[in-house]
């Protein structure tokens, strides 16, 4: 295993913005390659290490993109794609962890627990220092602290069910003005029940319509913010 692959968790890595931002500084992979081996003592990085991250064939770890940030001049998050973990969403910020569980109020080792399994256990005020350190949005910090699953379900049972019994637990799990979950949450009931019974033949409901209630069910969560997204102010 190449050493670089060892050394920690590979964060999502934008490989083009690497090479663009290198060419944009009229340096070629052995000047970053020395910047990293003298400056940020990664001894073992050479002009091939550079050249395969960019060409995607191996990612940097968290440390290494760190430090190649640094040798191009660069935050962290220029390097990075689409961030989807509480981890990403840190080092597209350019934070350490210690810097974010001290802002946040968990203890280091906790913070560092929850970041590896993905489920966020802090209390309302922790939740909401978090999600202003790492500027997330509503969307995002449901998807990062592992919210994501449990949405769907209360979301799928409302659309299925009486939807006025979730609105409490809906909007616990997701903060968002109770008016605008009530009216999403009837919505979506509407649109599910509307799926259901749209075409009728004479002998019943035809194998479609079951499959595009079914399909709604699967895409619950998307409808949700679709919905959310439309109703919010621009």
């Amino acid at each position: 295993m190449h050493q670089s692959q060892a050394a920690g968790v590979t964060p999502p890595f934008n490989h083009l913005a690497a090479r663009r931002l290198r060419e944009a500084l009229g340096m070629d992979h052995g000047h970053v390659a020395y910047s990293l081996r003298a400056s940020y003592g990664l001894s073992y990085v050479t002009p091939q290490t550079v050249a395969d991250w960019e060409r995607a064939r191996i990612a940097p770890t968290s440390a290494e993109l760190t430090a190649l940030a640094g040798a191009l001049w660069c935050a962290p998050g220029e390097l990075l794609g689409a961030a989807t973990t509480l981890r990403e969403h840190r080092l597209a910020r350019g934070l350490a962890s210690q810097d974010v569980a001290m802002a946040v109020g968990v203890e280091h080792g906790a913070y560092l627990r929850m970041e590896e399994s993905g489920q966020w256990r802090g209390n309302e005020r922790q939740s909401s220092a978090l999600a202003e350190v790492l500027g997330l949005g509503v969307r995002d910090f449901v998807a990062v602290t592992g919210r994501e699953e449990r949405l769907a379900d209360l979301l799928r049972s409302a659309a299925t069910a009486r939807w006025e019994g979730y609105v409490r637990p809906v909007t616990k799990l997701v903060p968002l003005p109770r008016a605008l979950v009530e009216a999403v949450l009837d919505e979506l009931h509407g649109e599910y029940h509307a799926r259901m019974v749209a075409t009728l033949s004479w002998g019943g409901m035809e194998a479609g319509d079951e499959n595009s209630g079914r399909d709604f069910l699967n895409r619950i969560v998307e409808e949700f913010w679709t919905a959310v997204a439309a109703r919010e102010p621009r």
